[in-house]
């Protein structure tokens, strides 16, 4: 576990990516080797947003606005008392991620990658998730990768978690006075 020195503010992570990429495993290895608190998007979406995704349909950016903003007053709260955080969050599109950093203006994202084959198989092993298979295709076709002028790093999710965690801990921006 990494510790924070004293008048040190912990910082505030995105881990993203399109489903089956191992952003909540990653997320958690990552906050807690940051001893920082951790949040699960999918934890934000409204029944509504849920009760279409579980059907199959792809949500509309209208449909993600109040989301991506509940996620962004978790990142805020958490930028402002110093104490950091790691959320999990697909981020798919630059207009998500500038509202995330509204929210948050130092927010670092950790964009994972891994092949199409591979998210297919991860996602079609999973249970207990209401992400059908089915809108894999859809994240796809709406994924924009970071831009050169975003903070952040993309990284491959093939490797075990656990590595993936440790080569984005190397990669956050060093901590700044609280």
């Amino acid at each position: 576990m990494t510790s924070r020195s004293a008048g040190t503010s912990g910082p505030c992570v995105v881990v993203m990516g399109v489903s089956g990429t191992g952003k909540t495993t990653v997320a958690r290895l990552l906050a807690r080797r940051l001893d920082i608190p951790f949040a699960e998007a999918d934890d934000f979406h409204s029944p509504g947003n849920v009760s279409k995704m579980s059907a199959g349909i792809p949500l509309d950016d209208a449909d993600r606005r109040p989301w991506l903003r509940a996620v962004g007053r978790w990142l805020h709260e958490h930028a402002v008392t110093g104490s950091g955080g790691v959320v999990a969050c697909s981020a798919l599109k630059r207009q998500y991620r500038d509202m995330l950093r509204e929210a948050a203006p130092r927010v670092f994202f950790i964009h994972l990658t891994v092949s199409e084959e591979v998210l297919e198989q991860r996602i079609g092993h999973r249970t207990g998730h209401f992400m059908p298979e089915s809108l894999l295709a859809s994240q796809l076709a709406t994924l924009e990768p970071l831009a050169p002028d975003e903070p952040g790093a993309v990284l491959d999710a093939g490797p075990a978690p656990e590595t993936v965690a440790a080569r984005a801990l190397a990669l956050l921006p060093p901590p700044t006075d609280g």
